[in-house]
């Protein structure tokens, strides 16, 4: 009968929609989920009692550079934020990621973290060829704390103390490359941030993550600007990327245009991409990582 015959083409283009529904579903979590060689809990430091460590993803075709990916929101890290699929952009171009965790504010200073990371920085240099890396070829990435922190410590490396007796110690805490997120730049000059105390002082939220000294407004000023990337944009800054949403209200567009800008007087190569009606945060991020790919890519 005719509509027995309909109900057959029907049902049939049913099925081809599920199975293509399938394929696509399943072409997506086979993307994300690349095969990669983990080394998990690598200790780079102690600090107050607390192992300070890091996990190698090391990708089945590595490029042979090394990405830095810090674990970081509201200057606090913790392992349960590593996630795979969100740096499968990264491993699927080839790079070695290095999942990067420190301590957490306010047990931890936001300058003991800074230290701390830089120490890190050494020490997967001085360990690169354990890594599969090029010590001369590493990136670093974050979003928010994770992106003021990759961007202070790009602006505030140094070449090391060659007379150090600790082998890491005389080692870079250089970058090669920056690629973050929604990064505050300016931490005396807080804008429209929800987070802006209106009197000059620290974040709101986070004065005590700055130490005792914080809430002393004179001291704040040179705590504030020793860790504020925006002081410290020299001839020596690595290439930058920063993917801000204009819609933020946390870290406002603002802390990111200014610090791009200023390096742009000096010519350095950076560059802001900016996600229009995007807050603090958006769903398709991970798309964005691709970006932090080409970047890397391109600079190292």
């Amino acid at each position: 009968m005719k509509w027995l015959r309909w109900l057959g083409r029907i049902a049939l283009v049913l099925v081809a929609i599920v199975v293509l529904g399938a394929i696509c579903v399943g072409a997506v979590w086979w993307w994300l989920h690349p095969s990669i060689t983990r080394t998990v809990g690598i200790s780079y430091a102690e600090r107050k009692g607390h192992q300070l460590t890091f996990d190698v993803l090391r990708p089945a075709h590595p490029n042979g550079c090394g990405v830095l990916v810090l674990i970081s929101g509201k200057w606090q890290s913790n392992r349960s934020s590593i996630q795979d699929v969100i740096v499968a952009p990264l491993l699927r171009r080839g790079y070695t990621v290095c999942a990067v965790m420190h301590g957490s504010q306010p047990e931890f200073t936001v300058m003991e973290i800074i230290d701390d990371l830089r120490y890190a920085i050494r020490f997967i240099r001085h360990h690169a060829a354990e890594y599969g890396i090029d010590p001369n070829r590493l990136g670093i990435v974050g979003g928010s704390s994770g992106g003021h922190l990759s961007l202070i410590l790009a602006a505030r490396s140094d070449a090391g103390d060659p007379a150090a007796a600790d082998p890491v110690a005389r080692e870079s805490s250089a970058v090669q490359a920056v690629a973050v997120f929604y990064p505050p730049t300016d931490l005396l000059n807080l804008g429209e941030s929800t987070e802006n105390p209106g009197d000059g002082g620290p974040p709101k939220s986070f004065v005590r993550a700055f130490g005792p000294d914080a809430t002393d407004l004179e001291k704040w000023k040179k705590i504030g600007h020793d860790v504020s990337p925006i002081y410290f944009v020299t001839p020596s800054l690595p290439p930058v990327l920063i993917i801000h949403g204009d819609a933020d209200t946390l870290v406002p567009l603002d802390q990111s245009e200014r610090f791009i800008a200023k390096a742009k007087e000096i010519a350095r190569p950076t560059e802001l991409i900016v996600r229009s009606g995007k807050g603090h945060g958006w769903p398709t991020m991970i798309w964005d990582v691709r970006l932090f790919a080409d970047w890397f890519d391109r600079w190292l």
